[in-house]
């Protein structure tokens, strides 16, 4: 049998991103041969990875990348915050918002290759899985374009370039400056990653909500024993004040606290001397919609240690 040397573990380790112990292994288990050694590391990181797949992630980064008219935002899942600071994770993350800047839907990016690693996106996230050891997962992805005019990205609270736990996409479609779109841009994404419209326009909110929100509205007034032709005016009173709660262009501009999101690109075109029009947003909530297990951390600590 070939002696395995620290320098064959170093190399493979810096080729795989896998453990030194791992390496050291698969050295062995194939007698020195690099390739193979490759091949056992990925057979095993599948079988790791497959076990961790049913642990909850609901931690990891928003990340954002924009290209001309281009905009696109994913969201990469870890269990912990931790692993999220970790530079490779962020790497994995910023990679997959340039790779979405070209991809038509979620599963087509998981099945594009990953820059210099013979692998595909879903096989490069299942190695990591492997490598970092957390569950993870490639949960969404949006893209945001216009013909003309800007695209302008917004992370809160940003934890490096493009990263975070909010992402904000903001298409403008305009002749005007683009400064002027850009400024504009950012503080219409920070409005929205404050209130979190559920539509452009009345025209283009889900009409399931409004139904719902209807019926809610309608029993209230019943109740209230007001006479019908009230009790209808009521109701379109009270839609009015929901539009203004989840409706972009409805709601009050946080940045004045007084002008309409509306009117405030209303009055930035006219300055312009351009028509300007809000065409598209998108907006990620890191872990927004996913059931958190509760854990005792102390608990899974003494029962790590005990193993």
């Amino acid at each position: 049998m070939m002696s395995v040397t620290a320098a064959l573990v170093k190399e493979l380790r810096e080729k795989s991103g896998a453990g030194m112990m791992d390496c050291k292994k698969a050295l062995n288990e194939t007698n020195g041969d690099m390739d193979a050694a490759i091949d056992w590391l990925r057979t095993k990181g599948l079988a790791a990875a497959a076990k961790k797949s049913g642990r909850v992630a609901s931690e990891g980064l928003v990340a954002i990348s924009v290209s001309g008219t281009l905009g696109a935002l994913v969201e990469l899942n870890s269990e912990t915050d931790f692993v999220s600071r970790n530079d490779d994770f962020q790497t994995f993350a910023k990679t997959l918002s340039s790779l979405a800047l070209t991809a038509s839907d979620i599963e087509a990016l998981k099945a594009m290759d990953y820059p210099n690693t013979g692998r595909t996106v879903a096989e490069e996230l299942t190695h990591k899985i492997a490598t970092i050891g957390e569950n993870m997962s490639l949960r969404r992805m949006e893209k945001v374009s216009v013909e003309s005019g800007a695209i302008v990205p917004y992370i809160h609270n940003a934890t490096a370039d493009g990263l975070g736990r909010i992402g904000v996409l903001v298409g403008l479609s305009s002749s005007a400056d683009s400064a002027v779109l850009s400024g504009l841009g950012k503080q219409i994404a920070m409005h929205i990653a404050a209130t979190t419209p559920a539509s452009i326009s009345v025209d283009d909110l889900d009409p399931e909500m409004v139904a719902r929100e209807r019926d809610v509205l309608i029993e209230q007034a019943k109740a209230s024993g007001k006479p019908q032709e009230i009790a209808e005016k009521m109701v379109e009173g009270r839609l009015r004040k929901y539009y203004e709660e989840v409706v972009l262009l409805e709601q009050t501009f946080v940045i004045d606290g007084e002008t309409k999101v509306g009117n405030v690109i209303e009055a930035a075109a006219k300055d312009a001397g351009a028509d300007i029009k809000l065409t598209h947003f998108a907006h990620f909530i890191l872990g927004d919609g996913i059931e958190k297990e509760e854990s005792d951390f102390a608990a899974e600590v003494a029962a790590t240690l005990s193993n």
